[in-house]
């Protein structure tokens, strides 16, 4: 019997820092039915692969490869996968295990790339994108002549939201980050005013609720945007409640802050006719897989046209993960951290 193929991953098998993410020899996974595997070439950095490795944020147990994105190119096919070839390049988004050199990701959730994008934009694109998108339009519905407010807005997704709200004819877009250097980067991707803010809990969050929800109205003259983005949780969620106009809209997206779920209901949203949703993109992974294909190949479209461009401004070999996390957790990082494998 021949031995098992082994492949190099990142694994963590207790929760802690950055330090905890050890570079191990491990199986290569086999795609099963509906199953694609992935040579990987590059793989993503998230905020929620540092509150996996942190917390257990998704994760069913240990040990655990993190990671949810790549690019890379098929290796081989699982029962009744059509449409793919192998060798074909592509990008996927997994339900973890992506830092690592072979990736398994649900066909549903592989995406051929399109023309003109390589596989170190790729790499950028499974999460971010379709989560931007859909932020703003399938489930923020946003309309010409809107104002957004963003946080984070110079994180991967902020940067991708500034500009694609300015592409969708919004009017004034918002921002909120926690640094004057961020500040200035997001005032290069779409923004018209961006506040700066202290003690915020994410890769790329802000201040109190009360803070900037007063700047906003003061740059509104009183009046409120009508929409607001929020992977924060806690009193930044209520800030951005408190930051809306007459009929405006909150989206959820995280609980960067790792506050207890938020509750809202009839005291806070009667009075103005205020509407709450939530995103997650790997849930709707999971719950409805067509509906994501349909916004990712929106999305991927804006990229290849050119309305959309994220920097990749850090890039690590594999066995360097730690570091990555290490940057991200300081809250100094712009735009998208990649962990290049076999790029």
């Amino acid at each position: 019997m021949s031995p098992m193929p082994t492949m190099r991953a990142i694994q963590l098998q207790e929760y802690g820092g950055p330090e905890v993410l050890k570079v191990v020899d491990t199986s290569t996974p086999e795609p099963g039915p509906g199953q694609i595997t992935v040579d990987v070439a590059y793989t993503g950095v998230n905020f929620a692969d540092l509150k996996a490795r942190g917390e257990g944020y998704r994760v069913p147990s240990l040990p655990y490869v993190p990671g949810l994105e790549v690019s890379g190119h098929v290796r081989a096919l699982g029962a009744g996968v059509e449409g793919f070839e192998v060798g074909q390049e592509v990008a996927a988004l997994t339900d973890g295990g992506a830092y690592a050199e072979v990736a398994l990701a649900d066909a549903t959730t592989v995406f051929a790339l399109p023309d003109g994008v390589d596989l170190r934009t790729a790499a950028t694109l499974p999460t971010v994108l379709p989560t931007a998108h859909a932020l703003l339009h399938e489930v923020g519905r946003l309309r010409a002549g809107e104002s957004v407010l963003v946080q984070g807005a110079a994180g991967g997704i902020g940067t991708v939201v500034g500009q694609l709200a300015k592409a969708g004819g919004a009017g004034a877009v918002y921002g909120v980050v926690s640094s004057e250097a961020k500040a200035k980067y997001a005032l290069e991707h779409g923004y018209d005013e961006v506040f700066v803010g202290g003690s915020g809990d994410s890769g790329d969050s802000a201040r109190s609720g009360d803070g900037f929800a007063a700047e906003v109205r003061a740059a509104t003259g009183g009046r409120g945007v009508d929409l607001a983005l929020d992977p924060v949780g806690g009193d930044v969620f209520r800030g951005g409640l408190a930051a809306l106009a007459v009929f405006g809209r909150l989206v959820s997206f995280g609980n960067a802050s790792s506050a207890p779920p938020w509750q809202v209901g009839q005291p806070e949203l009667y009075g103005t006719g205020l509407g709450v949703s939530g995103f997650s993109i790997l849930s709707l992974a999971k719950s409805a897989p067509d509906a994501l294909r349909e916004v990712a190949a929106r999305a991927f479209a804006k990229v290849a046209d050119g309305t959309v461009r994220l920097p990749v401004t850090a890039e690590f070999p594999l066995a360097d993960a730690a570091e990555a996390h290490r940057l991200m957790g300081a809250r100094t990082s712009t735009g998208k951290l990649l962990l290049r494998v076999a790029g």
